[in-house]
């Protein structure tokens, strides 16, 4: 098992059409944003402009997830709105254009992967997901089998754990939690 803490302060910033963009994680290691060979990719972005289309990937799943506003946003010509902290879900290839400017989460999936999923919550957790993942949305501390990890806002922990030992894991506060299967 493979336990990263990555903070938010060491993400970099690139820019897309609609601001900036913080990559946290791609997986594999050796995947390339731009390449689109990637498993997942986790990142966090900044909506500046308005209206702002998002980058299209085909053959992926997106949760996104504003972490300071609601958002109003426009999915295949289809108007749709999604408080703090409500998660959206929607095909990567959808034409989306968002109305609201804010900062949000973005976890993308392949869709050659079938068992994935993202839901908030602060109430502890059995699992043997072979990759947890467990965004912090406030100041947290996350036990993990009984270890603890000190998160600050926007804070990423990431579980590997090919051999899908049971993991117990225990929260201070409500976090995005996300379990995803190969």
């Amino acid at each position: 098992m493979n336990i990263r803490l990555l903070p938010k302060k060491d993400t970099i910033a690139s820019i897309w059409s609609g601001g900036l963009t913080y990559e946290y994680m791609i997986y594999p290691e050796t995947a390339k944003y731009t390449d689109r060979d990637f498993i997942f990719r986790i990142s966090s972005a900044t909506i500046e402009k308005v209206p702002s289309g998002f980058t299209n990937f085909k053959d992926y799943h997106r949760y996104l997830m504003m972490l300071d506003n609601q958002l109003n946003i426009e999915v295949n010509k289809e108007e749709k709105i999604y408080k703090k902290y409500e998660i959206m879900e929607f095909n990567s290839d959808d034409e989306v254009t968002s109305y609201t400017n804010g900062t949000d989460f973005n976890w993308m999936v392949s869709e050659k992967i079938a068992h994935h999923k993202l839901k908030i919550t602060h109430s502890n957790q059995n699992c043997a997901a072979e990759i947890i993942i467990l965004f912090s949305l406030h100041i947290t501390v996350i036990k993990i089998n009984e270890k603890p990890y000190y998160l600050q806002p926007h804070d990423l922990l990431v579980i590997e754990n090919p051999k899908k030992e049971n993991i117990i894991v225990h929260f201070s506060n409500e976090c995005l939690y996300g379990i995803l299967d190969f």
